[in-house]
């Protein structure tokens, strides 16, 4: 799932190449990706983008009236394409969801695509960003610099939930995911499992220097690279996340993995929990 650092790269890939230029024409293929209908995509048709921005994992592309809104979800991405068919795409079962040809040159734009039969790519036209559900719940940006360690700490005063959960909740603070609360966790060599209000001052001021660091760090690898290039980059500069069974990076142990419905996370038992491997509830079944 592309997170903060991949859709600031994203952002910044396509304000060199949209930001200037009028959009040609705007193509939904997969309907179930269109949240919004009023106004309709054609009013984006002929109009110069004007900007390019992120909200969290928003993407967003302004024009000085309407705006195109994107979340990719999980399996979502982004694809620039400099040779464009000049026949309209068909709707059908492939993993195309929509296209942005640009109006000069011909044949430029990019393509909205989502693997998977779980689709959750959203696309949004509309008015003002923070008419999206999404949008108007989210909490802080961790890169802004209005984020201190004092407004942090507010955020986890009384937060009775996981700190792993409370790094994903995009109500609480925007852009971290599943990956980067691991990568995060790691950093700050803390389990995921510790509950937020338990944190100690010592303990919060180094999770939120670790949430700077991290995101930074990815943001910077990713700086000049291509839309196509972002995902390869973002998995070899992970240390832990989606590494289960390797050694860490920083003391050799394996890292662990627990697992979840739909998701999982990892660590690293030396690093993170005491040398103690967390409990894999849904292992544990499987094992009766």
């Amino acid at each position: 799932m592309p997170e903060l650092p991949e859709v600031e790269a994203l952002s910044a890939f396509l304000t060199e190449r949209l930001v200037g230029r009028a959009i040609g024409r705007v193509y939904p293929v997969a309907i179930n990706a269109l949240k919004t209908y009023r106004p309709p995509l054609e009013d984006l048709e002929g109009r110069t983008v004007t900007e390019v921005g992120r909200r969290g994992k928003f993407l967003v592309i302004g024009t000085g009236g309407p705006y195109l809104v994107v979340h990719l979800a999980r399996a979502g991405w982004l694809r620039w394409r400099e040779n464009l068919p000049p026949e309209p795409p068909h709707p059908g079962k492939g993993p195309l969801a929509l296209r942005l040809c640009l109006a000069d040159p011909p044949g430029t734009g990019f393509d909205l695509t989502e693997a998977g039969t779980h689709k959750g790519l959203a696309v949004y036209c509309v008015g003002d960003p923070a008419e999206v559900p999404g949008i108007a719940r989210l909490g802080p940006d961790p890169l802004d610099p209005g984020f201190t360690e004092e407004l942090f700490a507010g955020l986890l005063s009384g937060e009775r939930r996981r700190i792993k959960g409370v790094l994903r909740d995009q109500a609480t603070i925007a852009g971290i995911g599943n990956a980067y609360s691991d990568e995060v966790l790691h950093a700050a060599r803390l389990s995921p499992y510790k509950i937020a209000a338990k944190l100690t001052a010592a303990e919060t001021a180094t999770l939120y220097e670790a949430i700077g660091a991290t995101l930074r760090d990815a943001v910077e690898r990713s700086r000049g690279l291509a839309a196509g290039e972002l995902k390869a980059e973002k998995k070899t500069g992970l240390r832990v996340h989606g590494r289960a069974g390797q050694p860490c990076p920083v003391c050799g142990d394996v890292i662990r993995e627990v697992s979840f419905a739909d998701s999982a996370l990892q660590y690293c038992p030396t690093c993170q929990t005491g040398g103690k491997p967390l409990a894999d509830r849904r292992l544990s079944r499987l094992l009766k």
